[in-house]
C-alpha cells in the first residue's frame, strides 16, 4: 500500500460524515477491524478515555492505557479484559522524565495515539520545572510524547500506509490564543479559563504543524472538541461555575449547554482515529463527528482562526522544543 499523504484542501470543502452529536463511539467504529494495530490512549482510566479505549480494543486493537493513576488504570483494564486485552502503563504528562521513560520503554510500531488526558481550569499550579500546569499537561506533555513516539508512528505507517494522532482539544480554545510573550503566566495575572483555553489552542496548533511535518511519513494529526461530558475533568469546576456557563450560552443566543454521555463524547476521537473517511486528512479540527466551521463560534461550536494559523503552529513547535530542551 502506498503511503497516505496529507491532501491540502480548501476549508470551504468542509468534511462531513454520516455521524453526528448523538453518535456513539461504538456506532462510529462499527465494522472496522483493527486486528494487529496498536494504540495508546492517554487518560484512558476515566471519562471518554475509557470509552475510546473500549471502542478501539473492541475492534481488535492492542490498547495501552497511559495513565497517571495505575491502580485506576488496572481497574479499567480488568473491566475491559472481559472483552479484549488491554495494557496499563504509568504516564505523568506534567513530568518530562515520566514522558521520556514511557517513550524509552515503548517497543515496536504504533498505529494510533490518542492524546486524551488533560486538566481543566485548575487553580494556579506549576510543575517542578516551573511550567504552568495546564499548558504543561495538556500541550507540552503530549507534544513530548508524540514527538518521542514519532519513529514508532512512522514504522506503523510504513507497514500499513498510515498512522494517526488524535489531539483532544475543546471549544474553550476560543478563549485564548497561545500568548507567546507570557505562556506560563509569569507576568500577567493567572486566569484559569484563559490558561485552559491557551492549552487547548495549542492542541489544535500541534495538529496543524505535526501534519505539515509528518504527512510525508504517512502520519496525520487532527484535533477535536468532544462535547460537554460530565467527567473527572471538571473536578476544579464548581456547580455554580457550570451553571454560569450554561446561562451565558443561552444569553448569547445559542442553545443551552447539553451534556453528552461518555460514549457519545468519545465518538469524534474514535472517528478521527479509525474512519476511512479521514484517510490522508490532517491538520483539522472536528466536532460532533464533522469538521468545524472556521470563525462561526458559539459556546461549543466552531474553530477560531488563531487555532489554525500555520505561522503560530510553526512557532509553537519551536517554542515547545526549546522549552523541553531547556
Amino acid at each position: 500500500m502506498l503511503p497516505i499523504f496529507w491532501r491540502k484542501r480548501p476549508m470551504s470543502d468542509r468534511i462531513t460524515t454520516p455521524f453526528g452529536a448523538e453518535s456513539t463511539a461504538a456506532e462510529v467504529i462499527a465494522g472496522t477491524d483493527l486486528t494487529g494495530r496498536r494504540a495508546i490512549v492517554t487518560g484512558g482510566a476515566s471519562g471518554i478515555g475509557i470509552e475510546t479505549a473500549r471502542a478501539l480494543a473492541g475492534a481488535g486493537a492492542e490498547v495501552t492505557l497511559a495513565v497517571r493513576d495505575v491502580a485506576a488504570g488496572e481497574r479499567v483494564a480488568a473491566e475491559l479484559k472481559a472483552e479484549v486485552a488491554v495494557q496499563v502503563r504509568r504516564l505523568d504528562l506534567a513530568e518530562p522524565a515520566s514522558v521520556a521513560g514511557f517513550v524509552a520503554d515503548w517497543a515496536g510500531p504504533l498505529d494510533i495515539l490518542v492524546n486524551n488526558a488533560g486538566v481543566m481550569a485548575s487553580p494556579p499550579r506549576r510543575t517542578s520545572q516551573g511550567f504552568e500546569l495546564q499548558f504543561a499537561t495538556n500541550h507540552l506533555g503530549h507534544f513530548a510524547l508524540a514527538t518521542g513516539l514519532h519513529p514508532a508512528l512512522a514504522a506503523a505507517a510504513a507497514a500499513t500506509g498510515e498512522a494517526r494522532v488524535v489531539s483532544v482539544s475543546s471549544s474553550a480554545h476560543h478563549r485564548s490564543p497561545v500568548v507567546f510573550d507570557d505562556i506560563h503566566f509569569e507576568r500577567r495575572p493567572y486566569e484559569p479559563w484563559s490558561a485552559y483555553g491557551q492549552s487547548k489552542t495549542a492542541n489544535v496548533l500541534f495538529a496543524v504543524e505535526a501534519t505539515r511535518r509528518w504527512a510525508g511519513d504517512g502520519i496525520t494529526v487532527n484535533a477535536l472538541m468532544p462535547g460537554g461530558i460530565r467527567t473527572n475533568l471538571q473536578r476544579y469546576v464548581t456547580e455554580e461555575e457550570l451553571a454560569r456557563l450554561r446561562a451565558a450560552a443561552g444569553a448569547e443566543g445559542g442553545p443551552r449547554l447539553r451534556w453528552k454521555t461518555p460514549e457519545q463524547g468519545a465518538a469524534t476521537s474514535v472517528l478521527l482515529a479509525t474512519s476511512p473517511l479521514l484517510a490522508g486528512i490532517g491538520g483539522r479540527y472536528f466536532e460532533d463527528c464533522h469538521e468545524a466551521e472556521v470563525g462561526a463560534l458559539s459556546a461549543r461550536h466552531g474553530v477560531a482562526a488563531h487555532a489554525l494559523d500555520p505561522e503560530a503552529a510553526a512557532r509553537l513547535w519551536d517554542v515547545s522544543v526549546a522549552t523541553l530542551a531547556g
